[in-house]
């Protein structure tokens, strides 16, 4: 093991981008994590075969491309031995369910090390950090993401807001479904942008729109109107 082998987990290609264009961290190892995972289905055992088909699917590409997208960039973590580990989340609803993932797996390879938690504004500039151990963010990750269950209490207050989001945002009477129903004549591209401004706290991009609004106007040419 290399002296002070760290790794910085950062959300995302965008936020990567960023970092690298403003030197920020600029001597230090950084890697995104190239996911949604508040969107679509998972299961238990983090980047094994099943996930990796699973979420293959939701995200409409093959497992090769899904390796060299999402898997290739977190190869440090899984082949290196790494003894400080930064993430780099916003507070949205989109980051705290990949963060909740990445401290799932964490502990369920029972990682022991040192894990620095920064949470960013819209603008990728710091806010908040903690310090935080590897441990009750497996079952906390079944209980929230496989079973849709939610937790009592949760330590990190971001986290239990973005929980209570991801749980309730595809319900149909949740405020993102009721605002598409409500815009139901607006183009499907302008609805997006008007979806991203309005409700930052949920972070969620264009791909993750454009399907929902397909799929609630598909169900009202379906079912028609419900009275």
């Amino acid at each position: 093991m290399t002296k002070n082998n760290s790794v910085h987990i950062l959300n995302g290609t965008e936020i990567y981008k960023h970092f690298n264009t403003t030197k920020f961290l600029e001597t230090e190892s950084m890697i995104p994590f190239n996911e949604a995972m508040c969107y679509g289905e998972t299961c238990t055992a983090i980047f094994s075969d099943e996930f990796n088909e699973m979420r293959s699917k939701v995200h409409h590409v093959t497992r090769d491309q899904y390796a060299d997208i999402t898997l290739k960039p977190l190869q440090p973590l899984f082949y290196e031995n790494v003894d400080t580990i930064a993430l780099w989340f916003d507070e949205d609803m989109f980051c705290q369910m990949n963060m909740l993932t990445i401290l799932a797996w964490l502990d369920q390879r029972e990682y022991k090390g040192a894990i620095d938690l920064h949470l960013v504004d819209h603008q990728y500039k710091p806010a908040d950090e903690y310090s935080l151990e590897a441990k009750g963010y497996a079952a906390l990750y079944d209980q929230v993401m496989i079973h849709h269950k939610m937790p009592e209490t949760v330590e990190l207050k971001p986290l239990y807001k973005g929980i209570e989001l991801y749980l309730n945002y595809l319900k149909k009477d949740s405020e993102l479904m009721l605002y598409i129903q409500k815009h139901r004549d607006v183009s499907a591209e302008k609805l997006v942008l008007l979806l991203i401004e309005n409700f930052r706290e949920y972070g969620l991009g264009d791909t993750q729109y454009l399907e929902m609004i397909e799929d609630s106007r598909q169900k009202n040419l379906f079912y028609g109107d419900e009275k």
